[in-house]
């Protein structure tokens, strides 16, 4: 963002309303603009390329494109577009209130974490995108007190963000052979191998698809809820 400009903004959520509720919000702000709404994960990455973007909002489980409806793998979405856009500002709008996802999320480098629920975030949402925008971060006080006040008293809790990040994609690319994913976090073959290798001892499961189904059940990676879809 230049000194006195707009702030632009990019929102992906699958929910029409929740956007409409996100634009009408911002559009209060003369200072910010959303260039672009999506709700594919597949979307995402033509339109960071085509608009420049200071401050992206995400929830985390927007389906990967109209003919895989599994949810985009944030934990590595979020890694891949800093590395792509270093000045990037990610905010995470989410119904998720579970610990495990809101460290991973946070680990892999969002800058705010707001739940859905959180009324008066959302209604403020304009002041919270400036304060990420400079760089700053911003919590709803329950997703807050959930990332700072974690023990170790879940398995999920110890895994490695590296490792979460290969469980997600995983979870998202169920059929997809090890090579590609591999080569999606930009490892060798052994090394992602290593990371799930590790991931299942700390689950204790041997299997991939019991790892993803583990981490799922523990918060640590998203799953979707087809009846909280279906309340949008």
């Amino acid at each position: 963002m230049q000194p006195g400009g707009k702030i632009n903004v990019i929102i992906l959520d699958d929910h029409q309303s929740i956007v409409d509720g996100y634009v009408l919000r911002l559009s209060k702000s003369p200072n910010i603009e959303v260039v672009a709404t999506l709700g594919l994960g597949d979307e995402l990455e033509p339109a960071l390329a085509k608009f420049s973007t200071d401050v992206l909002i995400l929830d985390v489980s927007v389906p990967i494109s109209a003919d895989n409806p599994t949810s985009y793998p944030i934990l590595h979405t979020i890694p891949k577009l800093l590395q792509l856009y270093p000045k990037l500002n990610i905010l995470v709008i989410s119904m998720f209130a579970e610990r495990g996802l809101i460290r991973g999320v946070m680990e892999a480098g969002a800058n705010g974490y707001i739940l859905k629920d959180d009324r008066a975030a959302l209604i403020d949402l304009a002041n919270v995108v400036q304060t990420i925008a400079s760089g700053g971060i911003h919590f709803s006080q329950k997703a807050h007190q959930l990332f700072l006040n974690y023990q170790l008293t879940q398995t999920g809790d110890a895994l490695s963000p590296r490792q979460l990040e290969a469980l997600s994609l995983c979870a998202s690319y169920p059929d997809a052979l090890t090579s590609k994913l591999a080569n999606e976090m930009y490892i060798t073959n052994s090394t992602f191998r290593n990371l799930l290798s590790g991931a299942y001892i700390k689950l204790n499961v041997s299997t991939r698809a019991a790892a993803i189904v583990k981490a799922q059940n523990l918060g640590i990676i998203t799953s979707v809820s087809p009846t909280w879809l279906e309340a949008g």
